[in-house]
């Protein structure tokens, strides 16, 4: 079974995510913050086959986990899909530059969010 952490702070998004993801047969972990992530990835969890990571978080953002998720030996090569409510070039192409492996803006639709999920695993596999 394939892990997936997500990182979402709002409770409807997070429980929406969590729903997809089980339904395609995903085994699912969940942080409601940046914090909580922050812990995971520093103590030396396990790394999740793909990341689905809010970009506005409270305590750590989006931007700067995925700073530590791309230092850390483990978590280096771990797609990263970043979700997010801000839809400017120049956000999607920091979020790039910094390494994340797409860039999905909120409000998203979920056969689409699906079908990148789906082609992030592929390509890392």
């Amino acid at each position: 079974m394939t892990d997936v952490l997500i990182v979402e702070d709002d409770d409807s998004i997070a429980q929406l995510l969590e729903f997809m993801m089980h339904r395609e047969g995903f085994e699912v972990q969940t942080c409601r913050d940046g914090r909580d992530a922050e812990r995971r990835i520093v103590e030396g969890a396990p790394p999740p086959a793909l990341v689905v990571m809010d970009v506005m978080l409270p305590y750590t953002d989006g931007f700067e986990l995925l700073a530590l998720l791309r230092r850390q030996p483990l978590w280096r090569d771990v797609p990263v899909l970043m979700l997010s409510a801000k839809s400017q070039e120049h956000d999607i192409v920091r979020a790039i530059d910094a390494g994340s492996s797409g860039y999905v803006v909120k409000p998203f639709q979920p056969r689409e969010l699906m079908a990148r999920v789906r082609n992030l695993l592929r390509h890392a596999a």
